[in-house]
C-alpha cells in the first residue's frame, strides 16, 4: 500500500530529476484527486497522481501522460506559464483554481506559484468568485454541446457531446467546494448531493447523460467488450494523440480496474461516463496508428444506443435537453455554494 504522502514525495522526485530539465521549466504543482486527499490515505490502485509542469515557452509539447515512476503511476501535463499571470486569473479558472487553493506545489524555482498559492488560498471559497467558477464550468457545457460537428468523425462528435454533459457534475462540485475529478465525476457529485439531500438531482444529471435506467449486467456486458478494444488498442503507436497514453497497460487499473470497482460497489451508472470516453478514446488512438476499428465499431454503437446517443440526431437531441435543464442547474449550484 502506498500511502497518499508517499506517492506526493514520489511526485517530487520525478519533477527534480526528470522534470526540471525540461526547456523553459518554471515550477510543478500537483493537481487531481492525490491533492485533495489526506496524506495518511492509502493510494487506491485505481488512482494516478497528477503533476502540472510549467513551461515557460509559448506552445508546450504534447503532454507525456502516464507513466510508472517508483512505483507510482504518474500523470504528466504540460501548461504554459502564460496561463498563471495573475491570481484573478487562476480564481476563475475552476480547474487551475482547485490546485492552488491547497499546498501543491513541487517545485517553484522563481517563487511565483507560492505567491499565487497564498492568494488563491485565501480568496478560493468567496461565493462571488465560486459562482464565477461555476459560471465557467456552464460555459463550457454549453461549448461541448453546441460545438458537435455532424461532419466530424463520429467518436469527436461523441466526446463533444460526452464532455459537455459531464461537465454539469463539475459545475455543482466546483459550487460544494469539491473536486471536479474526470473520471469519477458522477460518483463525486452523488457523494455531495447526498450529503444535502438533494439525490434527486443525481437522478437528473444520470438521466441527462442517458443512464439513469441502465442495469448492472448491461453495464458489466459493455466493460467486458470494452476490455477487447482496449487490448487491442493499448499497443498501438500514436505519438501525436495526448491521451494515448490513457489508453495502455500502465492505464489499465483506472480504466478497466476502476470501473469495474464501481460497477462492484452499485455505482454502475456512475461508471458509464469513463466507459464512453475510454471505449471513443481506443477508436481514435486505433484510426491514429492506422490500425482497423471496424471489429469493435458495433459494440461503440450498442453502448451508445442505450445511451439513446447513437446518431448525430439523437446525441444533438441529447444535447437540447441539456441545455434546457441549465437553469435548474444554476439554481441548484447556487443552493450548494456558499453563503
Amino acid at each position: 500500500m502506498t500511502r497518499v504522502r508517499v506517492a506526493r514525495e514520489i511526485a517530487r522526485r520525478w519533477v527534480a530529476e526528470v522534470g526540471s530539465g525540461l526547456p523553459g521549466f518554471g515550477g510543478a504543482f500537483l493537481t487531481g484527486s492525490v491533492l485533495w486527499s489526506p496524506a495518511d490515505a492509502v493510494l487506491a490502485t485505481s488512482s494516478d497522481v497528477d503533476v502540472m509542469v510549467v513551461l515557460d515557452i509559448p506552445e508546450p509539447p504534447v503532454k507525456p501522460g502516464k507513466l510508472l515512476y517508483s512505483g507510482v503511476l504518474l500523470e504528466i501535463s504540460y501548461m504554459s506559464g502564460e496561463r498563471l499571470a495573475s491570481a484573478e486569473d487562476i480564481l476563475g479558472d475552476y480547474h487551475l483554481a482547485g490546485s492552488f487553493h491547497l499546498p501543491g506545489v513541487l517545485a517553484d524555482p522563481g517563487g511565483r506559484l507560492t505567491a499565487l498559492h497564498e492568494v488563491v488560498a485565501r480568496e478560493f471559497a468567496d461565493r462571488r468568485r465560486v459562482l464565477r467558477r461555476c459560471g465557467a464550468a456552464m460555459d463550457v457545457v454549453r461549448r461541448g454541446i453546441t460545438g458537435m460537428d455532424e461532419a466530424a468523425p463520429p467518436v469527436d462528435q461523441v466526446m463533444s457531446w460526452l464532455f459537455g454533459t459531464g461537465v454539469t457534475t463539475h459545475v455543482l462540485l466546483v459550487a460544494g467546494l469539491r473536486n471536479p475529478t474526470v473520471r469519477r465525476r458522477y460518483e463525486a457529485v452523488r457523494e455531495l448531493l447526498a450529503v444535502h439531500g438533494m439525490l434527486d438531482r443525481h437522478e437528473a444529471l444520470l438521466e441527462l447523460l442517458g443512464c439513469g435506467g441502465l442495469g448492472a449486467a448491461r453495464v458489466a456486458g459493455h466493460l467486458e467488450v470494452l476490455e477487447r478494444v482496449f487490448d487491442a488498442a493499448k499497443d498501438v503507436q500514436a505519438a501525436s494523440y495526448p491521451f494515448s497514453s490513457d489508453i495502455s497497460e500502465a492505464a489499465r487499473p483506472l480504466s478497466i480496474d476502476g470501473s469495474r470497482e464501481l460497477i462492484a460497489r452499485g455505482l454502475h451508472r456512475e461508471a458509464v461516463f469513463w466507459l464512453v470516453a475510454t471505449y471513443a478514446r481506443c477508436l481514435k488512438k486505433l484510426s491514429l496508428a492506422g490500425a482497423p476499428t471496424g471489429p469493435y465499431e458495433e459494440g461503440f454503437r450498442a453502448l451508445l444506443a442505450d445511451l439513446d446517443a447513437e446518431t448525430f440526431a439523437d446525441r444533438w437531441r441529447r444535447g437540447q435537453r441539456v441545455l434546457d435543464a441549465l437553469p435548474d442547474l444554476w439554481h441548484t449550484a447556487e443552493t450548494l455554494a456558499p453563503g
